[in-house]
């Protein structure tokens, strides 16, 4: 039995004919049917396959397995123990709400694979039997020969064996941003994947030409099943707002179980009916429970998701909006999101009088060969403009670039063409890297050429300056090769530029030819670009490039954008690039103070996040193509662009740009600071109310005083405060306060310990009040028990809404802030008064609660007692310095 052919692991090391050798293809008429079937069964269908998932149910089990949850049933237990099954419902609510959005979450995981498993269906042309049939992108195997012409999505990793000006847009999967020339000759095995220009890649487009190629990998095999794989293996990071929740939770737990066991302790010494115990102990512990968290977090994030919908920046894990407000590094890709996406004519090198090459800015200096060498760059040219309702333009960039520079000139070509018909066009070819064209003009024939600037040099004989044409002579020619070099290394794109009078169309093109210049091309940094980096570097944001394209081409933009400086200026290539776990202490350092990275691979990406994840950073990351979806995964916030990001990306992303433009990640990472803050003033607001509730029960039981409150007032202040004044705390926008501008410490806390200071400052400004409108009902009014609690239950009812101003910002006034800007601030007051109103008012809920008719006295007692927490408080934090957030 023979044995299986093998696959080369390096097939672009090899020459075609090698690599045809060792998968035993036939060049001239490729596999047999029955052998491609044979491989069929062995290599399996060439497809991405996904790993195998976890079920539904356990996803959905894992959601109620965390501290928070598990603090809401046991809320809902105790509750239903006193009868609240209002309670018990609201909580449920919160729980349901709670286990959705995180099941939701977790699933959304499974779309990138299905996204990369979408592009594989395609259908291929191969060659079996000496003829081309067409067939399932999916029934293609290693060895198979496949036929190729200009737009063909390609269905596998084939080596070229044969290229009539091939060229594949392969931005999605390297980076590269623009269209690549493929060739048959083999390159050294150590070529990195951007730069094998003899091997064309599944999922990528023929942007031109015609050719046949092996497949030499197909499914998992491929470069783009391997990135499937890395997709899967990926970890997505808990944000940091989850981390800090569940820290929360963990504390909240033991607060819990320690004030159920104080109360029943000081009520047994006490003497207390142990019913009434119980019952305390529980509404006490169920008080102390904010079970309005969850809900009030996830409206917050979801008003927050709405706004910024509304700004063109679309969030798809609801988590992910706070945690742009912590991000420190963000990691960015060139093409499109720091530049326009769009090559333009940066510079032209022309000939000054005396031949030496000088650089001309086009639009600033206008010497008359330089209209000369734009006419040249117009003529010898395939692409097409858009017109008035015309989508887009058609064509190579780097053609679309001449012909909108000759547009600026007044240089239409299709007007051109009217008057200077093209006669005879000898296409681009890969041998000769240069392109030429024959137009009939008034005075004869004229040949206009472009291409590779040191092929169009070599078979130029003059060259054209201000006052006429002039021989190059051997230093000239150097000259004009050092000022390609110098150009090329600022990161320019350029093409020669040369013309000739021809006798007829059959003159050869490329001999005799008059230099007229050397266009420099360049995808320029968006207008707004250096602004935008800037305010990153204001909120303490620091933006570093990542790309696939050259490191020259990097280096420039990262100059133009005050990344890296022209005297200092360091590129680190992906070539350089090593493993995070062997590097050394010191080359880690310096790895993560570099600010521009070219030439990166997918598998670094993902080293690079990781490596800024392990020193404490908290990490964005930009994309748009295929080779971007495990970074966007593994990142703390992945961010995909909506105009031109591919499906896998825009999946695999937290956020995604409707507009493309980094300057909403900049209004994005404001919001998130706003919302973060918001939900810290509602946690504070909560905590430090019910930790005030919590000392005025124990001080009363410390100092022998009956309860100065009932277990169902308890639980009906819980009802009014939790809900109403803490979600439009969550809701607010942060008008009247500007957001902070630095991101919080990757440890930092929900709550520091400057917030703990400040809830249980509060609770017991707001305690002391409370127990001395108590005292003084029972003792000096002579109230009995009934009125007394009824004064002490509305008195911190009350107390408790006005507590809601108290949650300004330090940095605001006491008048103008961001809580009295703040609409829904108002309506959630109006709301708890009515809701005290109807304590008092309506008979069957004011039996419920024990609440007692009150005189005159007994109504300014609770003004007085409600009102003189929120002046001492407003005095304290008008007079404190700022903690960690101002809260």
């Amino acid at each position: 039995m023979p044995s299986p052919p093998m696959i080369p692991d390096a097939p672009w090391a090899m020459p075609a004919p090698a690599v045809a050798a060792a998968l035993e293809t036939d060049l001239a008429r490729g596999l047999t049917d029955a052998e491609a079937q044979a491989r069929l069964e062995r290599f399996g269908e060439n497809v991405i396959t996904a790993q195998q998932q976890e079920p539904w149910h356990a996803i959905l089990l894992r959601q109620v397995m965390n501290l928070i949850a598990l603090l809401l049933v046991l809320a809902a237990v105790m509750s239903a123990v006193l009868g609240e099954w209002l309670e018990v419902a609201a909580i449920a609510v919160a729980l349901l709400l709670n286990v959705l959005i995180g099941f939701v979450t977790e699933l959304k995981a499974l779309r990138s694979i299905a996204a990369l498993q979408r592009m594989s269906q395609v259908n291929a042309r191969v060659i079996r039997d000496g003829r081309v049939k067409e067939i399932p992108a999916s029934q293609v195997v290693p060895g198979d020969l496949l036929a190729l012409e200009a737009g063909d999505v390609l269905a596998a990793d084939l080596r070229v064996v044969e290229s009539s000006r091939l060229r594949a847009n392969e931005s999605a999967l390297t980076g590269e941003s623009l269209p690549v020339d493929k060739i048959t000759a083999p390159l050294p095995e150590s070529t990195m994947l951007a730069d094998r220009t003899n091997m064309l890649f599944k999922g990528t487009a023929l942007h031109m030409g015609t050719g046949t190629a092996i497949a030499t990998g197909t499914g998992m095999g491929t470069e783009l099943g391997r990135i499937a794989a890395l997709t899967q293996s990926a970890k997505a990071e808990q944000s940091p707002l989850e981390k800090r929740l569940n820290s929360l939770g963990g504390k909240l737990f033991w607060i819990t179980l320690a004030v159920a066991a104080v109360v029943i302790v000081a009520g047994v010494q006490s003497g207390m009916a142990l019913p009434l115990i119980i019952q305390t102990a529980i509404a006490l512990a169920v008080a102390t429970i904010p079970e309005g968290l969850p809900i009030v977090a996830t409206i917050a994030l979801a008003q927050g998701m709405w706004r910024m919908a509304a700004r063109n920046a679309v969030i798809t894990r609801l988590s992910a909006v706070e945690t742009l407000g912590t991000v420190n590094v963000l990691c960015s890709d060139k093409t499109g999101t720091l530049t326009e996406n769009r090559m333009r004519l940066a510079s032209m090198l022309l000939a000054g009088a005396d031949g030496l090459p000088a650089v001309v800015v086009p639009g600033t200096d206008t010497p008359p060969h330089l209209r000369q060498a734009v006419l040249a760059g117009v003529l010898c040219n395939n692409g097409q403009l858009a017109h008035d309702g015309e989508d887009e333009h058609v064509g190579d960039p780097l053609e679309l670039a001449l012909l909108e520079a000759g547009r600026d000139a007044g240089l239409e070509r299709d007007h051109l063409l009217q008057t200077m018909p093209e006669l005879r066009e000898e296409a681009f070819d890969s041998d000769t890297v240069m392109m030429a064209t024959y137009h009939q003009d008034t005075e004869g024939l004229l040949v206009a050429v472009k291409g590779a600037p040191e092929r169009v040099l070599a078979v130029c004989a003059t060259v054209r300056t201000s006052e006429g044409d002039i021989p190059i002579t051997p230093a000239l020619r150097q000259a004009w090769e050092d000022g390609n070099r110098r150009l090329a290394g600022q990161g320019l794109r350029l093409l020669g530029l040369a013309g000739k009078a021809a006798a007829s169309t059959e003159d050869p093109p490329y001999t005799d030819l008059t230099l007229l210049g050397l266009a420099g091309l360049a995808d320029p940094p968006r207008a707004d670009m250096r602004e935008v980096v800037a305010r990153l570097r204001q909120q303490g944001v620091r933006l570093v490039m990542v790309t696939g394209d050259q490191p020259a081409t990097a280096l420039a933009v990262g100059e133009a954008l005050g990344l890296v400086d022209a005297e200092h200026g360091k590129v680190m290539v992906g070539a350089d690039l090593r493993p995070g776990h062997t590097l050394t202490a010191v080359e880690k350092r310096d790895l993560l103070q570099t600010n521009v990275f070219a030439r990166v691979t997918p598998e670094q990406k993902l080293d690079l996040i990781g490596l800024y994840q392990e020193a404490g950073h908290v990490v964005g990351m930009t994309g748009d193509g295929v080779n971007d979806a495990p970074a966007l995964k593994k990142s703390d916030i992945g961010v995909a662009m909506g105009l031109r990001g591919t499906q896998v990306a825009q999946e695999a992303a937290d956020l995604v740009l409707k507009d493309d433009a980094l300057a909403t990640v900049a209004m994005a990472v404001d919001q998130g600071r706003v919302i973060f803050n918001n939900i810290r003033k509602f946690i504070v607001y909560l905590l430090s109310g019910n930790v005030g509730q919590l000392m005025l029960i124990g001080a009363a039981m410390g100092l022998g005083l009956k309860l100065p409150l009932l277990p169902l007032q308890i639980l009906y202040l819980n009802m009014i405060c939790d809900i109403f004044p803490a979600l439009a705390l969550g809701l607010g926008q942060g008008r009247g306060a500007p957001p902070p501008p630095q991101p919080r410490g990757v440890r930092e806390p929900v709550l520091a310990a400057a917030h703990w200071t400040g809830i249980f400052v509060y609770g017991a400004v707001i305690a002391a009040c409370m127990l001395a409108a108590y005292w003084w009902a029972l003792h000096r009014l002579l109230f009995t028990q009934e009125q007394a609690v009824t004064v002490t239950f509305l008195s911190l009812a009350l107390a408790r809404i006005w507590h809601t101003f108290n949650m300004r910002e330090r940095r605001t006034g006491v008048f103008v802030n961001d809580i009295t800007c703040n609409p829904f601030a108002w309506g959630a007051v109006a709301i708890s008064l009515t809701l005290v109103a109807i304590a008092c008012c309506l008979p069957p809920v004011a039996r419920a609660l024990h609440v007692a008719a009150l005189g005159q006295e007994g109504w300014l007692l609770v003004l007085a007692a409600s009102t003189v927490p929120f002046v001492v408080l407003q005095l304290y934090k008008s007079l404190s310095r700022s903690g960690a957030s101002g809260v």
